[in-house]
C-alpha cells in the first residue's frame, strides 16, 4: 500500500486477533461478573490479597518518599527506592508491590529494571480495597480503565455526527501511563511509550478493537522512548506488524481531513480541536496566516468561518500534500485558501521587510524543548519566533501562539517569553508591541490531565491582542 493512496475506512485491512486462551478468560463483562461484584463488596488490603501469592516482589521506598505516590503520581523514580525484596528479582513488566519505608503497601504497579522510573503505579491501596477484582490483575485493570475512558468520552459527546477524530486514552490522564489511543473514524491508532504497553499489546489491541465503530488498528511504538525503557525494538522481529497504513478520512467540527496513519505523532493533532474551532468563530472577513500549519487545521477553520483570505505556511512537503488535499475535501475555493512551502521564520522575515501583515496569525511550531535542560535555548527560539509573529500581526489584530513543549508549559516560561520580565526582554518588547492576553488554554477536554502528575500538561495556547 503506497503512502499516497487515500483509503476509505472500509478499505483499510482488518486486524485479526489471535488471542491465547488466557485472554478469553480474562476479559469478561464488568457488569455480568458476579465474582467481581462479590469480591468488591468485601474490603480487603493488598497485604491480605497477596498473602498466599508466591514470587511477588516488593519495592520498598525510602522513608519520607511515599506521600507523592500516595497522592497519585504514578511514576516511581529509582531515587525514591530503598530496596527491592524478592528472589528471584523482578523482571521488566512484572507486577510488584510498592511499599512505604515501614514496609506497608501503598499500591502495586509494573516494574522496569532499566528505566529511571522503576515502577509505574497502577492501583493504590485504597483503590484495591474498593475494587479488589483489579488488584494485581493487569488484564482486569486494563478492561476497567479502558471502559472508564470510553464512558468519559461518551459523556463529552465523542464521537459525534460532526466529530469522529478524538483521543480515547491519554496516558496518565486515564491512569494508563505510557499508553495513548487516538480514534480516527473506524481506525484506532495506539501509541506505545512504555515497556509494559508492549508486553500487554495483544490485550490492549483486543480491548480497543472492541470499542464501538473501531474496525482497524494501527500500532505505533515510540522507539526512542522505549530504548530508555530497555526495549530495543530494532533488534526484535515483530511477528505482528500493523498492516494498517495509508490515509483515512475523518471529520472534526464538520470539517473533513485526510489523516496519514504514518504521519507525525499519531497522524492528527486532536488536542487543538477546541482552539481550531475558536479560530473559525473569529475569522469572518479577516485575513488569516497559519504558520507551521501541518495539514491545515487552523487554516481550514478560518476559511469555514468566513475569512476573506487564508495562507498556510509549512516546510514539510508531505504535510502540505495533506493540506491541499483537505482544500479539495472541503470544496474550498483555492483562490481564498492556499498553502506555501517555506520555513516559517524566513517567511515572516520576508513579510516584515515587505511591511505585510494579517488580521489573525496562528503560530503552532513543533516541540522546541523536548527536555528541561534545553529550556534556555528553546526560550530564545520561542521568543524570536513570537517576536516575528507579532510584527506580522496587524496592530489591534489577534495572535494565537502555541507551545507543545511540556517543559515550557510546566515551567511557566512560555508566557514569560512573550512579555518582558525584569531580567529578560520578551517577544513583545523585541517587536515593539504591546500585548494583552485574551485567553489561555491547553489541550481539548478529551485529553484529561491528572493533577497529581502535572508533567502530563504539555500544550500552551495563548490568544493575544497585539497593539
Amino acid at each position: 500500500m503506497t503512502a499516497g493512496l487515500l483509503l476509505h475506512p472500509t478499505s483499510v485491512p482488518m486486524i485479526a486477533f489471535h488471542l491465547p486462551a488466557r485472554l478469553a478468560k480474562s476479559f469478561t463483562s464488568l457488569s455480568s461478573s458476579s465474582a467481581a461484584a462479590a469480591a468488591a463488596a468485601v474490603a480487603v488490603t493488598l497485604e491480605e490479597i497477596t498473602a498466599n501469592r508466591k514470587g511477588l516482589a516488593k519495592v520498598v521506598l525510602k522513608k519520607g518518599k511515599a506521600q507523592i505516590f500516595r497522592d497519585g503520581n504514578p511514576m516511581v523514580y529509582s531515587g525514591a527506592v530503598d530496596r527491592i525484596i524478592g528472589r528471584p528479582p523482578p523482571r521488566t513488566g512484572d507486577v510488584v508491590l510498592v511499599a512505604d519505608g515501614s514496609g506497608k503497601p501503598i499500591g502495586w504497579g509494573l516494574y522496569n529494571s532499566v528505566s529511571m522510573f522503576c515502577v509505574r503505579l497502577m492501583q493504590l491501596e485504597e483503590e484495591a480495597k474498593r475494587d479488589p477484582s483489579c488488584a494485581l490483575n493487569m488484564e482486569k485493570l486494563l478492561e476497567t480503565r479502558i471502559f472508564a475512558a470510553i464512558d468519559l468520552r461518551q459523556s463529552l459527546g465523542l464521537p459525534s455526527a460532526d466529530t469522529n477524530a478524538y483521543r480515547l486514552i491519554n496516558s496518565e490522564g486515564d491512569r494508563l501511563s505510557g499508553l495513548i489511543v487516538d480514534i480516527f473514524s473506524d481506525v484506532a491508532v495506539i501509541a506505545s511509550s512504555a515497556a509494559w504497553v508492549e508486553k500487554y499489546r495483544k490485550e490492549i489491541e483486543f480491548l480497543v478493537g472492541n470499542v464501538s465503530a473501531v474496525n482497524h488498528i494501527k500500532w505505533r511504538s515510540s522507539t526512542d522512548i522505549l530504548k530508555e525503557e530497555g526495549l530495543d525494538l530494532s533488534e526484535q522481529n515483530d511477528s505482528s506488524p500493523s498492516p494498517c497504513s495509508g490515509k483515512v478520512k475523518v471529520v472534526e467540527s464538520g470539517i473533513c481531513y485526510s489523516v496519514s496513519l504514518d504521519g507525525q505523532k499519531t497522524g492528527f493533532y486532536a488536542d487543538q480541536r477546541e482552539n481550531r474551532h475558536l479560530i473559525s468563530l473569529l475569522s469572518k472577513d479577516r485575513r488569516v496566516l497559519d504558520l507551521c500549519c501541518y495539514s491545515g487545521g487552523f487554516a481550514l477553520n478560518a476559511a469555514k468561518g468566513g475569512a476573506t483570505n487564508v495562507l498556510g505556511i509549512d516546510s514539510s512537503v508531505s504535510a502540505l500534500e495533506l493540506a491541499n488535499e483537505n482544500i479539495l475535501l472541503n470544496k474550498q475555493d483555492p483562490e481564498r485558501i492556499s498553502f506555501l512551502k517555506e520555513d516559517a521564520t524566513e517567511f515572516m522575515k520576508g513579510a516584515v521587510s515587505r511591511d505585510e501583515s494579517w488580521d489573525i496569525v496562528i503560530l503552532d511550531p513543533p516541540k522546541l524543548a523536548p527536555r528541561r535542560k534545553v529550556l534556555q535555548s528553546a526560550s530564545g527560539m520561542y521568543r524570536n519566533l513570537n517576536s516575528l509573529a507579532m510584527q506580522v500581526t496587524k496592530r489591534g489584530g489577534l495572535l494565537m501562539t502555541c507551545s507543545c513543549s511540556g517543559a515550557m508549559t510546566q515551567s511557566g516560561l512560555f508566557l514569560r517569553t512573550l512579555q518582558a520580565t525584569y531580567f529578560v526582554k520578551g517577544a513583545a518588547s523585541m517587536a515593539e508591541r504591546k500585548i494583552t492576553v485574551l485567553r489561555q488554554a491547553g489541550a481539548a477536554c478529551d485529553h484529561p490531565i491528572d493533577p497529581s502528575y502535572p508533567e502530563g500538561q504539555y500544550l500552551s495556547n495563548f490568544l493575544l491582542r497585539v497593539m
